[in-house]
Parts: structure tokens; C-alpha cells; sequence
């Protein structure tokens, strides 16, 4: 059953800043929904206040210019990704990680910034943002911090924002289009199930970024890695960087054998 909280919907980005300013870790952020509010009817969450996002200025779609790159706002659903022509064609690897994001109807209301706040294991947009070199910008009525995907999580559930910020933008630096790249994601069933793990490679300039999700405490990135290095090193460096554990979903055992699996498979297409 719902439990009861406040509704308040700001129009502008002052208001949002003083309602966080003033209710902090009482308030949540209400974007997509299709997180927070399964959490609110389980009880998990116990909000005094619920803020929608959706009505303030500036806070839709997605753009991308040579000196921001391509940037995610607020509520900027997973589906606008998908429709985008440019991140086709340009990020083919964010792509690949939205369209195994749960199901058409989901991805409809999901938003980027919603799948990464809620700082789930399994994210699937975290493995693409993490390998492309995404930056996180954090606001709050005291200014704003950058920090680099790989810092943003640490923690099952758990990320660096305060409770009086929120992630207003997303940006994957333009240098990073046209970065070869793709995912896989294991399922225990076809089509739209939550993910048992997942696996991004891309393959820019003579270096080779691997994402795992579902294999640790947070998304885990091995970066920096030499194109040309021989797969099983690959495989080896990413099962040290991971730490899978067996749980309803499967075993610690076949977790460890399908990331090797994942590796060794996208290797070969990004090198193709």
C-alpha cells in the first residue's frame, strides 16, 4: 500500500533547490517513477515529501554540442535515448545499454539519471557511462560538483550525493563518439527481466574500457587496458576488479563464468 506523503511540484530550478535545501534526506525526487514509487508501495521508502521533476523548466530531453558533448537532463527517458539519431550512430554502446533496459512500456517513463541514482548493482546504464567516460554534475544551492562515473557509486544503493543535491546532468564527453563498443546482458528470461550480469566493452584509441553490473557492490570499471592485450589477461583482470556473489538469481560460479564469457565474445566484435 502507498504510504503518505506530500506532493509539491517546483517549475523552476530555485524552487527545487530550496525545497531540497529545506526537507534534504526527507524528500525524494519523482521522475519516471518506475523505481520510487514500487519502493514507497513496499515500504522501503518513507518520503515526507515526493518532488516532481517533470514540471521544471529545462529539465527535458538531451542535447550535445562539441564542448559539452552529449547531456542527459533530468528526465530524459531511456526511450528519447533509443530515438536519438546521434547517439545511435555516435554511441552505439549507450544504445546497446538502453535498449536491454526492461521492457518499451518501462522505457517509456525510466530516465537515465532515475537508473543510476537508484545506484542498483544491475544498472544497465551505468556499464555504457562508466566505459565512455561520463561525468556526474551535482547541484544544490551551495553550487555545483563534477565527479567522474567511476566515483559516483559507492555502494549498493548508495551514491556520493547529498542529501540536499540532486544529479541534474549527465555528459559524456564529445571525444567519446564514435567509440566502438557494445553490451551484454545475461536475464532469466528473455526480453525484460532484471539482469543477472552485464558486460560493456568499447575500444577507443589503442585502449580497451570493460563495465561489469551485477558483480560487485556498485557497476565496476576496468579501464585503460591495451587493445591489443591477449583476451584471458583480459578476462583475468576483469575477474580480479569483480566480486560476484550467489544469490536467488544464480550462482557466485556461473556469474564468474558468464562475465568471462561476455568478455571473451566482445572482444572479438570490437576488434572485428
Amino acid at each position: 500500500m502507498l504510504q503518505s506523503f506530500r506532493y509539491m511540484a517546483p517549475r523552476t530550478r530555485p524552487e527545487l533547490l530550496d525545497l531540497l535545501a529545506e526537507y534534504g534526506s526527507r524528500a525524494k525526487l519523482l521522475a519516471g517513477g518506475t523505481d520510487l514509487l514500487v519502493t514507497i508501495r513496499a515500504g522501503v521508502h518513507k518520503p515526507e515529501v515526493v518532488i516532481d521533476l517533470k514540471k521544471v523548466e529545462g529539465f527535458s530531453g538531451l542535447s550535445w554540442s562539441q564542448t559539452d558533448g552529449l547531456v542527459f537532463r533530468p528526465t530524459t527517458t531511456i526511450n528519447e535515448v533509443l530515438q536519438d539519431a546521434r547517439v545511435r550512430k555516435d554511441y552505439p554502446l549507450l544504445a546497446a545499454c538502453a535498449h536491454d533496459l526492461a521492457s518499451y512500456q518501462v522505457r517509456n517513463r525510466a530516465t537515465v539519471i532515475g537508473n543510476v541514482v537508484n545506484a542498483s548493482p544491475c544498472s544497465d546504464m551505468a556499464p555504457a557511462l562508466l566505459c565512455l567516460g561520463a561525468t556526474a554534475v551535482l547541484s544544490s544551492k551551495s553550487g555545483e560538483r563534477r565527479v567522474l562515473f567511476q566515483d559516483f557509486f559507492i555502494g549498493v544503493k548508495r551514491t556520493i550525493l547529498r542529501p540536499e543535491e540532486f544529479l541534474e546532468r549527465i555528459e559524456i564527453p564529445a571525444a567519446s563518439a564514435g567509440v566502438k563498443g557494445d553490451y551484454r546482458k545475461l536475464k532469466r528470461i528473455q526480453g525484460h527481466d532484471l539482469g543477472i550480469v552485464g558486460v560493456a566493452v568499447a575500444l577507443k584509441g589503442g585502449k580497451l574500457n570493460i563495465a561489469v553490473s551485477s558483480a560487485a557492490p556498485t557497476p565496476v570499471l576496468v579501464q585503460g587496458l591495451d587493445a591489443g592485450i591477449a583476451v584471458e589477461a583480459a578476462v583475468e583482470a576483469v575477474a580480479k576488479a569483480t566480486s560476484p556473489i550467489s544469490d536467488v538469481r544464480c550462482t557466485k560460479e556461473y556469474r564468474e563464468f558468464m562475465i568471462g564469457t561476455y568478455v571473451r565474445r566482445l572482444l572479438q566484435e570490437v576488434r572485428a
